[in-house]
C-alpha cells in the first residue's frame, strides 16, 4: 500500500491555513460575498501569517516552499472561501513567469518586494477576443529606441485593480504567419506605469 506522510513543516502549515480559514475567513466570508469588497485585511493577514506567496524562492527572500506545500495552504485557504483564496493565491499566477524566466535583477526587484510587504501583482493575458486562445492575443508591443509601447486590453484580470506590478503578455512579432512560440514575448509592468487604464470590475 501507499502511504503520504507530511512533514512536520507541512503540518504546521495546513494548520495556520486551516486555523486562519476557521477563526478569520469564515466568519466574514458571506459578507465579502455580499458586498463584493476586495478583502485587503484577509489578504495582510495571510501574508503576515506566510500563507501568501510561499513559492517565492529564499534568494528573494521568500520560503520557497513547492507546489505540495503551497496546495495544501491553498485546500484550506478555499474551505474558507474560494473568492478569498483565489485573491490571495492568485500571487503566483503573476509570479510564476517571473520565477520561471525572469533574470536575477528581475526576480529580486519584483518578487524581492512581495516578501516586504503584502503586494499584490496579476497575470495579464485574457484579452476581449483571447481567453483560452492565447496565439489570439491582440496587445502589441513595439520597440521604440530602449524601451517598448504596449497597446492593448485585458479583461478578467484577477486583482488587476490592485496590482502592484503586472505580467503581461503582447505581441511582438507583427506577423500573424510567426508560430506563436515567437510572436510573443512577456513584459514586466509598473502598475504606475503611465497609459495603464482601470476599466470597471
Amino acid at each position: 500500500s501507499f502511504k503520504i506522510e507530511l512533514t512536520d513543516e507541512q503540518k504546521e502549515f495546513q494548520a495556520t491555513a486551516r486555523k486562519f480559514a476557521v477563526e478569520e475567513i469564515i466568519p466574514v466570508a458571506a459578507q465579502y460575498d455580499r458586498t463584493g469588497e476586495y478583502p485587503l485585511p484577509l489578504i495582510k493577514r495571510a501574508w503576515q501569517l506566510g500563507l501568501m506567496n510561499p513559492h517565492i524562492p529564499e534568494s528573494c527572500g521568500g520560503l520557497g516552499l513547492g507546489s505540495f506545500e503551497e496546495c495544501l495552504i491553498t485546500e484550506e485557504l478555499g474551505y474558507g472561501c474560494t473568492g478569498v483564496q483565489t485573491a490571495i493565491e492568485a500571487n503566483s499566477l503573476g509570479q510564476m513567469p517571473v520565477i520561471i524566466a525572469g533574470n536575477e535583477h528581475q526576480q529580486k526587484k519584483y518578487l524581492g518586494r512581495m516578501t516586504e510587504e503584502p503586494l499584490i501583482c496579476a497575470y495579464c493575458v485574457t484579452e476581449p477576443g483571447a481567453g483560452s486562445d492565447v496565439a489570439g492575443i491582440k496587445t502589441r508591443a513595439e520597440k521604440k529606441g530602449d524601451e517598448y509601447v504596449i497597446n492593448g486590453q485585458k479583461m478578467w484580470i484577477t486583482n488587476g485593480g490592485k496590482a502592484n506590478w503586472y505580467f503581461l503578455l503582447a505581441r511582438t512579432n507583427p506577423d500573424p504567419g510567426t508560430p506563436a512560440s515567437k510572436a510573443f514575448t512577456g513584459f514586466i509592468v509598473e502598475a504606475d506605469s503611465p497609459g495603464i487604464q482601470i476599466g470597471r470590475k
